[in-house]
């Protein structure tokens, strides 16, 4: 099969005749642009989700139809798709710590659905407070599992509302939470401070 622009008719070839020299032929032209669309897009292992394309493609190239699309955009929406759920894949596996969201919990959705996120949060939360200074535990301890405010906690320990403001900012800068999460936090703990 000599090569040339019909990648709609080698698409519908590998479909219907499972014709190796048809894909070879969409292989060798579409696995560099897919390469560099999904360095583009910002894939951690291109080569791989090249790969994985690809055998998508072979599998499942009886499904083409050039009504619906040219072969080009099938296959890039097959591309898109991988590494969309190389993504997906990813960040099931690189567990996030807990975000300012999971530390200040709306209450008033009590669904079963929230409660086991409470719970799982919560164990979370107190993983890693374990790795911090005790006087930034407890603030959080106070705050997050007793629901106190920033008022409560001065009064409980004895100490200004700004060392209490101070420990919070320094154990959520601890847990490694982003600058905007951070941000968010902060203004929870002023809403708390503020409704004494």
């Amino acid at each position: 099969m000599e090569p040339h622009q019909d990648w709609n008719r080698y698409l519908e070839q590998v479909g219907v005749d499972r014709d190796k020299n048809a894909f070879a032929a969409l292989f060798k032209h579409f696995a560099p642009l897919l390469k560099s669309f999904l360095i583009r897009g910002g894939a951690q292992d291109p080569e791989e989700l090249v790969q994985e394309t690809m055998t998508k493609v072979w599998r499942k190239a009886g499904s083409y139809s050039a009504l619906q699309g040219s072969a080009s955009t099938w296959v890039y929406t097959i591309a898109r798709n991988t590494r969309i759920d190389a993504l997906r894949q990813q960040t099931r596996q690189n567990r996030e710590p807990p975000n300012a969201e999971d530390l200040y919990g709306d209450n008033e959705d009590q669904s079963p659905h929230s409660s086991l996120i409470l719970l799982r949060n919560k164990s979370q939360v107190g993983q890693q407070l374990l790795e911090l200074p005790p006087e930034q535990a407890e603030v959080l301890r106070l705050m997050y599992f007793q629901g106190k405010s920033g008022q409560q906690i001065a009064d409980v320990l004895m100490l200004p509302i700004g060392t209490i403001k101070s420990r919070i900012r320094l154990a959520l800068a601890r847990l490694r939470l982003g600058s905007s999460k951070v941000a968010q936090a902060k203004k929870v703990v002023r809403g708390a401070i503020n409704d004494k």
